[in-house]
């Protein structure tokens, strides 16, 4: 016998993956601030009471939300979201090119061309809720991730920025806390936000299929084809790889 509707509808919303409201703060929300080429911000329509999707307006001097506004434009994101389901999400649709799987029509102009665009992909990683289970549950270990790992996103680099500069900006899918002017490290609070944007690009177990460990190795040692910041390990036996891929594989 079937399940009656009532029913149906409510084993199916338990097995949709809820969505993270601290991956939209830190991975979802900077998009809607990111200024476009010939186009406006995100922010700036999506405040206005005639769009269905209603941002919280930006207060005076402000470059970002706070908390509890955050939350209520998670809750508008919601609202256009099908869990798990991509392209299925008006959020995720309306602004990219109909020949990629978009809308016919966005007010506001199309801003991704492909799937493939780092915005879109980090939506879509929301909605797909890669992120909804958080870092130290999944077998990753916050103590050793801020002695040995967080450390390699600091360190120097001839020819190339170091990590932390390109990866404090609101633009890269993995997002870094910003250091506060005069300090050469993060505080544990910090820590555990870069924990979890970390965890995000990463699984457990194994580090081959770890886009934070891919990004940077050279592609002939099993790299990604591409990292904006350049490759910074030549080989999986680099030490910094290595640190990596033992706090991946949940060694203490």
């Amino acid at each position: 016998m079937g399940l009656a509707p009532s029913l149906l509808v409510l084993a199916l919303l338990q097995q949709a993956p809820a969505l993270d409201f601290e991956g939209f703060r830190t991975r979802v929300e900077p998009i809607f601030l990111k200024k476009r080429e010939g186009h406006a911000r995100c922010v700036v329509c999506h405040t206005r009471a005639t769009t269905p999707f209603r941002l919280q307006p930006l207060s005076a001097g402000s470059t970002s939300w706070n908390d509890e506004e955050s939350r209520r434009n998670f809750e508008a994101a919601r609202r256009l979201v099908v869990p798990g389901e991509a392209l299925r999400s008006r959020l995720l649709t309306m602004a990219l090119a109909e020949e990629a799987g978009g809308a016919p029509f966005h007010p506001g102009g199309k801003h991704w061309e492909s799937q493939d665009d780092p915005e879109w992909k980090a939506l879509a990683d929301w909605v797909a809720a890669r992120s909804t289970t958080g870092a130290a549950s999944r077998g990753l270990d916050f103590e050793m991730f801020r002695t040995r790992v967080e450390p390699i996103f600091l360190q120097k680099r001839v020819g190339r920025a170091r990590c932390v500069v390109c990866h404090t900006r609101a633009t890269t899918p993995f997002r870094l806390q910003v250091l506060p002017h005069g300090r050469a490290s993060w505080n544990e609070e910090e820590s555990r936000l870069n924990f979890e944007a970390a965890g995000r690009l990463v699984a457990p177990g194994d580090p081959l299929a770890s886009r934070l460990l891919l990004m940077p190795l050279a592609e002939g040692a099993g790299g990604a084809p591409f990292h904006p910041g350049g490759k910074h390990w030549e080989s999986q036996d680099d030490p910094e790889w290595q640190s990596l891929a033992d706090w991946v594989r949940g060694r203490r």
